[in-house]
């Protein structure tokens, strides 16, 4: 999630066994070496992304030069970096995905769902081949403005992307540890295809009705199976499109292409890239240390220090994986000394990963401005005390849950000690005011600031923390760029999937309907929250946001609730459903960094989440939380 992001919170696709045929073993000795191919030009797009904007930046500023191409050509290698990423992502088996039953059944089914899930991702890449082929070939006769090169140089990026993902599947399939569920997942993938294509001339006539086969069975059966969610959502669009409208194909290719490439989106890599930074650095550390120094002594201190750590570290990444990632194994061997329950400690980690969902750079917010056309400053704006309000909620489930600890093991730091920890910690204290104020007073927009950001953590890490390992680089490039493309391939699904539904009159039926809820704007947004919780704890936060963003956003509008006031309402409840068990992708990811079994936090989550829907319900009667900045 901050996307879904990834902003990651899906809970991986195990890795295939060591294969025993001779065909698996051929298998597996190709995947790797296309596969460290495909890592390495991954990585070095993340680099390249990196320097164009640092040197379009500095040109503007520092030479009143700005570089006419540096968009241009980083809009390019952007396709590139989302395909080659979501590639990688394939590989390892990093696509989002929902594992709250497929974890829950026999070994056998659980085979099989896993085949399914490769073979379901084959189907659609194999079915949309000949038109990503077809759209590359037609944008060779546009050309572009400041490097007069024809287009196909870029929508070449998708046959290509769909093609190495094609070959990923096939190996991955190849090495499963048997035949039967392989050979089963698809004899059943075809046998669907065939009976969708037979049933194509008796579906046409159903007229809306096939919004629901579609976008709520089609896509509800495979997220449900295990199916990644850019697949279930790609699946549904192209069977909608082909089976029941006159749509040529291309058309939902050049939809997927136009949601990956939104300029704003190239935040992501980055932010991303930054918050693996700050913790390879130690900048993280250092902020954990000095506030574990102000309030360690205190009755459930460490918990506040949680709290605090999640809000100051997601002003600075923009990936709520990498916030958890960079706080959980700092605080938490401390914390367990100290007799914390790993269960409360995986339920506060996943609460305070809802709780900071507004805190800029969030990835949530950059996509709501990319998809919405919010202005991205004054959401960087509206989003900080939001998340203040909800900690403090927060906080009062951590005071009641721990005043009664015994602390007389407990030193309390001394003044001096504190003072230099606060020294220590200065540096990376101040990187989050940093980002904010440059994109609130417009010195550099959310996608430059990020190489502001990591330009200044690189130096912070070689110049005062003396923390840098140079050997680490190439795995946080890699991963940042898988991690990039399961976002981004996401984002373009899900916008081919809303184009869908806008042609459908669906956008058109959904604006009268929530224009006619009772209690006027009060009542619309009761409903947004009840709707976003629940979308946020099946879909994950991001395609939820690019689903129904452009549809609910004017009517919120309309209706006179303010775009900012409703951003930040949204995402909070989008983030309390993903951050909620069972079906919570964001709660399995909070476990899965912690290493505790997801069933220990159940019953302590629930405090938690009932504070934040409190803090949530405060937010929303209260417009001047959001806006009272603006």
């Amino acid at each position: 999630m901050k996307g879904s992001n990834m902003d990651g919170h899906a809970l991986t696709m195990p890795a295939p066994a060591v294969p025993a045929t001779g065909l698996g073993r051929l298998a597996d000795r190709l995947d790797r070496a296309v596969g460290s191919g495909v890592e390495a030009i991954a990585a070095l797009l993340v680099v390249i992304e990196i320097f164009i904007l640092a040197a379009g930046v500095t040109a503007r500023y520092a030479f009143h030069a700005p570089l006419v191409w540096s968009d241009e050509l980083a809009s390019i290698l952007f396709l590139w970096l989302s395909m080659l990423g979501a590639v990688v992502a394939l590989r390892r088996g990093e696509h989002m995905r929902m594992t709250g039953l497929v974890s829950r059944v026999g070994p056998q089914t659980q085979a099989l769902l896993e085949a399914l899930a490769i073979t379901a991702a084959v189907a659609f890449l194999l079915l949309i081949l000949p038109h990503a082929l077809e759209y590359a070939e037609e944008e060779r006769f546009i050309v572009t403005p400041a490097l007069e090169i024809t287009n196909s140089w870029r929508a070449a990026a998708i046959p290509t992307g769909i093609g190495l993902m094609l070959f990923a599947a096939g190996c991955r399939l190849l090495r499963f540890g048997s035949l039967k569920p392989v050979l089963l997942a698809l004899g059943l993938t075809a046998a669907l295809i065939v009976l969708f294509w037979l049933f194509g001339p008796a579906l046409k006539p159903l007229g809306k009705l096939n919004l629901v086969i579609f976008f709520v069975g089609v896509v509800a059966a495979n997220v449900f199976a295990g199916v990644p969610i850019a697949f279930s959502f790609a699946l549904a669009t192209f069977g909608y499109l082909s089976l029941t409208t006159s749509t040529p194909m291309i058309v939902m290719v050049g939809r997927l292409d136009e949601g990956m490439s939104h300029l704003i989106l190239l935040a992501v890599p980055l932010f991303i890239f930054l918050g693996a930074l700050i913790e390879m650095t130690g900048m993280a550390r250092a902020m954990i240390q000095f506030l574990a120094s102000l309030l360690g002594h205190v009755r459930g201190g460490l918990s506040y220090v949680l709290i605090g750590a999640m809000y100051l570290v997601s002003g600075i990444s923009g990936s709520k994986i990498a916030d958890m990632a960079a706080i959980a194994p700092v605080l938490f061997p401390e914390m367990k000394k100290r007799g914390a329950k790993p269960g409360d400690l995986v339920a506060l980690l996943s609460a305070t990963g809802a709780q900071t969902e507004t805190i800029p750079p969030s990835i949530v917010l950059i996509t709501i401005g990319s998809v919405t056309g919010v202005s991205i400053a004054a959401l960087f704006t509206g989003g900080m005390l939001p998340a203040v309000v909800l900690g403090v909620a927060l906080c009062f489930v951590v005071w009641r849950r721990y005043r009664h600890e015994d602390l007389s093991h407990v030193a309390k730091s001394s003044k001096r000690e504190i003072g230099k920890l606060c020294l220590i910690a200065l540096p990376a204290i101040a990187l989050p005011f940093v980002i904010r104020a440059a994109v609130v007073e417009g010195v550099a927009t959310a996608t430059e600031v990020s190489t502001i950001g990591i330009a200044y953590a690189v130096l912070a890490g070689l110049l005062i923390y003396r923390q840098f390992d140079w050997r680490r680089l190439k795995g946080m490039l890699v991963d940042t760029a898988s991690l990039t493309g399961a976002i981004i391939f996401i984002i373009g699904c899900a916008t081919a999937m809303a184009w869908g539904l806008t042609q459908s009159g669906f956008s058109q039926d959904l604006a009268q309907v929530m224009a006619a809820v009772p209690g006027g704007g009060w009542g619309f947004l009761a409903i947004s929250i009840v709707a976003f919780i629940i979308l946020g704890s099946v879909l994950e936060g991001i395609p939820a946001i690019v689903l129904f963003g452009p549809l609910l956003f004017p009517i919120a509008k309309q209706i006179g609730v303010h775009e900012v006031h409703y951003a930040m309402v949204v995402i909070f409840a989008m983030g309390i459903g993903l951050f909620a068990p069972p079906f919570g992708v964001g709660y399995y990811g909070a476990c899965a960094i912690s290493k505790v079994n997801p069933d220990e936090g159940l019953k302590y989550i629930w405090g938690y989440m009932l504070a934040l829907l409190i803090g949530l319900v405060i937010v929303a009667t209260v417009p001047w939380i959001s806006i009272g900045f603006l």
